[in-house]
């Protein structure tokens, strides 16, 4: 089971990432693009995710993943249940939605030196 703790432990070190508060729900951005978004209760991540991939993965495990918003339908993005995803899961999502919004130069080299 992750928190919001164990995202902002895999956040905030990477390249441009920074974490805010916007209308009480706290958000991961690279520059001004968010990648990362909680619900207000902290028990929904939403996160950058291939549009052309969501429906294999909401079909796959509904029981994990949640379709965005209807008004984020539109944008690359999926949420998760934070109490249905396990750490290291959870680590490759963060850091491919990151790798999404990030320039691609800034991603090789930090995954390079990891």
């Amino acid at each position: 089971m992750a928190s919001i703790e164990d995202v902002r432990a895999i956040a905030r070190p990477l390249p441009r990432s920074y974490e805010v508060v916007v209308r009480d729900r706290v958000k991961f951005r690279v520059g001004k693009i968010v990648y990362l978004a909680f619900s207000r209760d902290e028990t929904v991540l939403g996160f950058a995710f291939p549009r052309e991939e969501r429906g294999a993965l909401l079909a796959a495990r509904p029981e994990v993943f949640l379709p965005p918003d209807r008004s984020d339908e539109r944008f690359n993005w999926l949420q998760l249940r934070l109490a249905a995803v396990e750490l290291p899961e959870l680590e490759e999502l963060v850091l491919d939605a990151w790798r999404m919004v990030v320039p691609k130069k800034v991603a090789t080299a930090y995954l390079a030196g990891r």
